[in-house]
């Protein structure tokens, strides 16, 4: 058995991401996602060691200081950071594991791990980002002008990745996730490497 996939899902804050990542986990029972470290707040309705393991500035620095981190970014003047241990773990049971991350942490792991999925979701206008960023009530007029002024940012980084899936049909956006992913496990090298019938026929046996 060959280590999972490493799959990155990035996107600007108000795209969808997290949506669409609990849909396509919910529809393939083989995807497991990566619970993050972070310094942010616990929002309404989170829950710490589902949503995100929620820690003090103080304990992330102690983990950066360990190399505890595959990777780690400064959003929004909050701290991210993905446990190497845990990812590491999971491929080697041979799960696919989905990142959910930030351009800055998808750079860092990309530079190391080249055979890393990369896929970037794009709202279908800026419009309805501003409308999903609103929507959201969790956030004053002044961060969601700062969240749209990041997202330019944001989206220009979307060519660095292998996939772009636009979110304008959530239940096409999540059809078209799942298809990247099964796609990538019919790779050549994966098949070969993972797949007995595949090795029997290429042998001749």
């Amino acid at each position: 058995m060959s280590k999972g996939l490493l799959i990155l899902v990035s996107a600007p804050s108000g795209a969808g991401k997290t949506s669409l990542v609990a849909a396509t986990l919910k529809a393939d029972s083989h995807l497991t996602v990566s619970v993050s470290h972070t310094t942010r707040p616990q929002r309404s309705g989170e829950e710490d060691s589902i949503n995100y393991h929620f820690v003090s500035h103080n304990e992330f620095d102690k983990m950066i200081e360990k190399n505890a981190f595959l990777e780690h970014a400064l959003v929004f003047g909050n701290k991210y950071g993905t446990s190497a241990a845990a990812v590491s773990a999971l491929r080697e049971q041979g799960r696919d594991v989905v990142l959910e991350i930030d351009w800055q942490g998808a750079e860092q792991i990309m530079g190391k791990y080249p055979d890393a999925l990369s896929i970037f979701i794009l709202p279908p206008d800026e419009a309805t980002l501003r409308e999903r960023l609103t929507s959201r009530g969790q956030d004053s007029t002044n961060v969601i002008e700062h969240r749209l002024s990041e997202a330019k940012l944001e989206i220009s980084q979307a060519p660095k990745y292998e996939f772009i899936v636009i979110n304008d049909e959530f239940d096409q956006a999540t059809d078209d996730l799942l298809a990247i992913i099964r796609a990538a496990r019919l790779m050549t090298a994966r098949q070969i490497g993972d797949n007995p019938s595949v090795q029997a026929i290429l042998s001749g046996s």
